[in-house]
């Protein structure tokens, strides 16, 4: 069965160009989503995963009704291969039922995937670069290194709860906990 999957962002755009070449493309159901590709919810979407089967075809007028990115894409290309479904796109004619529309659609995954590693590899050069300047990434601490200690002081003491101390030291309790966790990988000073 070919089913279609027709999306539009607002309520005020026409479905009837989409709906049309769906029909023409042989599918016998169409269904329909009026929300914006970057909404992650989207009920028309989760209907169609419903009604595919194996051996099934899901038919999108363009790539971008189907997936916010190329990520996307992918993982529902992968989500479709591993349940034994095709994809077909009518106006970039891509057909993953057939051979090269696989090899089309897999030389896309490879290429978006050598884009991420690289961003990952110039990230990671650009952090080591900062920090053999000197610099470090992250967020400032919130406390100066006495009230540091005195945080961690207090919450060994256990003469105040937990809630108390964060309250007097304005810190959330994941900050007094990784406070006292750090306090205690710290080498000790010499005395």
């Amino acid at each position: 069965m070919r089913i279609g999957y027709a999306r539009v962002s607002t309520h005020d755009q026409n479905l009837a160009l989409q709906k049309d070449a769906l029909k023409r493309a042989g599918c016998e159901k169409v269904i329909v989503d009026r929300v914006s590709g970057t909404v992650m919810a989207r009920p028309g979407l989760a209907k169609v995963k419903e009604l595919l089967r194996q051996g099934d075809t899901l038919v999108v007028w363009r790539l971008d009704r189907l997936g916010r990115s190329l990520k996307d894409l992918i993982e529902w290309v992968h989500y479709l291969e591993h349940t034994g479904v095709g994809l077909c796109s009518v106006q970039e004619a891509l057909d993953t039922s057939s051979p090269s529309g696989k090899l089309t659609f897999h030389l896309f995954a490879a290429l978006a995937e050598f884009e991420r590693n690289l961003i990952v590899e110039r990230t990671r050069a650009g952090l080591a670069a900062a920090r053999a300047r000197g610099r470090h990434g992250g967020r400032p601490k919130a406390l100066t290194a006495d009230k540091r200690q005195l945080t961690v002081r207090l919450y060994h003491e256990k003469k105040l709860s937990v809630q108390k101390i964060c309250a007097r030291m304005g810190i959330s309790k994941p900050t007094l906990y990784s406070y006292v966790r750090s306090s205690q990988t710290a080498p000790s000073a010499p005395e």
